[in-house]
């Protein structure tokens, strides 16, 4: 009944499947067309289309990127790949929300990962929403160059999702990072707010002088969603909404990939899509990094035995800092002790991926600002 909402494939797409090689992604994909879904059971990531548009005005048009996506050639992957079709406009924005969350769930909970195309940005507030029933605390990234706060009466849209999240009732998120954001399209407001609440930013120029510097955050996140509008015109081709300084599509490609890698990312949106040649083709290399740096995933979280960890104890004037080393993938985690077992929902966040960087600077006496945060957090 949860996938009722789904629109099979159009013919179009499926005459143009037909004329594929057998090497091609798309000989490779099980699709819904004009008969039932098909089987679930073996299926690891699910390409859902959202035909929202009602937000930004736009036509949303996926059959462009489909047809890109499939006459590429998969890595030497596992193809476990279905496309489910389209969930179609609802007779209000809530109702294309309420099939956007209720068809993520029912995938998540089949540990099945949902990509989702197309819509506007708000669709992120649906996505969150999925993990109602799962009870669990949920951690956000958002590639974007705005933080995306309106009003608390504001209407809510692509730039205002976020305070509804935050507000709503159940509040089940423990973590939001923005990926990307330009201080010159965000009020001093709004980066203080992100301070107050201990949430991470990452500015635009920092992520692309060293990009690794996003992997641990990815590898800490449930939720990624990706604004469209973060990568720069000379890369998207999105000449109507002119955007001089953003992510190269090499940058957002690799962001991708980072984001397939995590074992805990459970969830993959793709929005604001300016419906233009240049950028349909750029979607389809983002998905294609996202599966395959999914079908790289080490399987590291979450931890069983820490044997397979080298553990790190560096002791500070009033605590001790802990890390754990990888000995498969080399990847670091800090280790938050909790002060409080209130909240049991949190204890699966004992342990935070970082960076050997901040293993380094630990050892110089400096405590890692994403540990502090959470810490803070687990204290209020």
């Amino acid at each position: 009944m949860e996938f009722n909402f789904l629109e099979p494939i159009d013919i179009e797409i499926q005459s143009f499947l037909e004329q594929l090689s057998s090497q091609q992604l798309g000989s490779k994909v099980v699709f819904h067309n004009s008969e039932d879904l098909p089987d679930l059971s073996k299926i690891r990531v699910a390409i859902v289309g959202v035909l929202e548009s009602r937000q930004d005005g736009t036509v949303t048009n996926l059959k462009n990127i489909r047809k890109d996506l499939y006459s590429l050639y998969p890595g030497n992957w596992e193809t476990s790949i279905a496309d489910l079709g389209n969930i179609l406009p609802g007779h209000s924005q809530k109702d294309t929300y309420f099939a956007v969350q209720t068809v993520a769930s029912a995938l998540i909970k089949r540990k099945i990962i949902p990509v989702i195309i197309g819509g506007s940005q708000d669709l992120t507030y649906a996505l969150y929403r999925a993990y109602d029933d799962l009870e669990q605390m949920v951690n956000l990234v958002a590639i974007d160059s705005k933080f995306d706060f309106g009003k608390e009466s504001d209407t809510i849209s692509a730039t205002s999702y976020l305070t509804k999240i935050i507000l709503d009732e159940p509040n089940n998120l423990f973590n939001f990072c923005n990926i990307g954001y330009q201080t010159y399209y965000n009020s001093q407001e709004e980066i203080d707010l992100v301070e107050k609440l201990f949430f991470d930013g990452y500015r635009l120029g920092d992520v692309c002088s060293n990009i690794s510097i996003a992997e641990p955050v990815f590898r800490d996140a449930d939720v990624v969603s990706l604004d469209l509008t973060s990568i720069k015109t000379s890369d998207s081709g999105n000449f109507s909404n002119f955007i001089p300084n953003g992510f190269s599509g090499k940058e957002i490609c690799a962001l991708a990939r980072y984001a397939g890698l995590s074992d805990k990312v459970s969830l993959f949106g793709i929005f604001n899509h300016n419906d233009n040649f240049q950028e349909s083709k750029l979607i389809t290399q983002i998905i294609w990094y996202f599966i395959e740096g999914f079908h790289y995933r080490s399987n590291e979280y979450p931890f069983g035995s820490r044997d397979n960890y080298l553990k790190y104890i560096i002791p500070l004037d009033d605590q001790e800092l802990v890390f754990y080393k990888s000995h498969k993938t080399e990847r670091w985690w800090i280790e938050i002790p909790f002060l409080s077992t209130a909240n049991t929902k949190l204890k699966k966040n004992t342990l935070l991926p970082c960076s050997h960087e901040e293993y380094l600077a630990a050892c110089n006496h400096e405590i890692p600002e994403r540990w502090w945060k959470a810490q803070r957090k687990n204290i209020i």
